[in-house]
């Protein structure tokens, strides 16, 4: 798995592609991607993930935007020297496609800030 990384703000966003052979359908136009998220916080103050937003694109150039609360169901609270980690998958209808956007984090005395998420290319067969 080829690591995707970006550092805004002193947090720093791992991302690992998998494509999921196995879940995938060639005939159906139905691939499958997984992707495994490490967010660490390098900075002095407690972090906390608000939200989520995704902009995931396929090679036919169809743009699906996912924006929501947390990730997985959940806002995790990241101290300093910490990470939050989790993985999650989409569903693309080409071969190849990639992802890439935001999270909105919130430090513990309210301030908020927008931290990215590298873009990072999904390829069926390849991982």
């Amino acid at each position: 798995m080829i690591p995707y990384q970006a550092i805004t703000h002193d947090i720093q966003v791992t991302v690992r592609p998998v494509y999921l052979d196995g879940q995938s359908d060639i005939i159906g136009k139905r691939f499958v991607f997984g992707y495994f998220v490490r967010i660490e916080n390098l900075g002095l103050e407690d972090i906390q993930l608000l939200r989520r937003h995704w902009f995931i694109t396929d090679s036919s150039g169809r743009v699906e935007e996912v924006e929501g609360e947390g990730v997985v169901g959940k806002q995790p609270l990241i101290a300093p020297g910490e990470f939050h980690e989790y993985n999650s998958y989409c569903v693309l209808e080409t071969f190849v496609g990639r992802m890439e956007g935001t999270y909105t984090m919130e430090k513990s005395h309210g301030e908020r800030f927008k931290v990215e998420i590298p873009r990072f290319d999904l390829k069926a067969g390849v991982n």
